[in-house]
């Protein structure tokens, strides 16, 4: 008689690193995906958004209030400002003149590092349009070193579709915090597999229909493993994690 043993955690290929490894590191720069490598994370995940001249950038918020030793808003920068930024300082003085980075230096990273990413689209109010923010991060991604794999995830499905009429390739991840009752008819029409979801709002009984119906489930942002133990045998794909190496160890 065959036995299945029980699914202890996620796969090595199915731990994401939040932002890189944003618990020893200052969140979306070039030293948070450095040491996210170093953890022996394949997978980082990171924002995109751009300044005000159209320069796309790796940063979570609208503004470099909260991560940098600057104030300003996003619509209000040009990639000439980008020198004055320090974007470490504030996470810890062995960070000190760490870089906001840009996506263009962010991609070629990815390549030197060894790593895959999860690239979350922010769409903001100062975006000229849905149009010109999902073609040029197309653009960047495609410079891509050929080992490097994207998949892309939106808390805005418009987001997803314009990401998926460029290339069909990537695979496309619907961000929710709850999964609402309609949620296989919202991906369906994006099209995209993936939903990756608030683990507080994850379920057995969710994630039994997801796998019914084909669709893989990532939770986020889970800094504990214990909390999970429960739903990888339910179907739970992977996690993103802010710390990869208390999965990776």
């Amino acid at each position: 008689m065959t036995t299945v043993e029980p699914r202890l955690g996620p796969p090595r290929s199915e731990i994401q690193a939040h932002r890189g490894a944003s618990a020893v590191a200052p969140e979306n720069t070039i030293a948070a995906f450095r040491a996210a490598a170093e953890q022996g994370a394949e997978w980082v995940e990171l924002d995109v958004a751009l300044l005000g001249d159209g320069t796309p950038v790796v940063i979570h918020d609208v503004s470099i209030d909260r991560c940098s030793s600057s104030k300003g808003n996003l619509a209000d920068l040009t990639a000439s400002d980008l020198k004055t930024i320090d974007a470490g300082a504030w996470f810890g003085s062995q960070f000190e003149g760490e870089p906001l980075p840009t996506l263009a230096r962010v991609v070629s990273a990815l390549g030197e590092f060894g790593l895959n990413a999860n690239v979350e689209i922010k769409q903001h109010a100062h975006h000229k349009s849905l149009d010109q923010l999902v073609n040029v991060v197309d653009q960047h991604l495609k410079t891509r070193a050929p080992h490097t794999r994207i998949m892309i995830s939106s808390f805005d499905a418009a987001a997803l579709k314009g990401m998926h009429a460029l290339d069909p390739s990537y695979e496309l991840a619907m961000l929710w915090s709850k999964v609402p009752a309609d949620w296989l008819d919202i991906l369906r029409s994006i099209p995209a597999t993936t939903i990756h979801l608030d683990y507080k709002a994850l379920s057995i009984g969710f994630l039994e229909e997801a796998v019914r119906c084909g669709i893989k489930v990532r939770a986020w942002t889970c800094n504990d493993p214990r909390r999970l133990a429960s739903f990888w045998d339910a179907g739970l794909t992977g996690v993103i994690t802010d710390d990869p190496s208390v999965y990776l160890t």
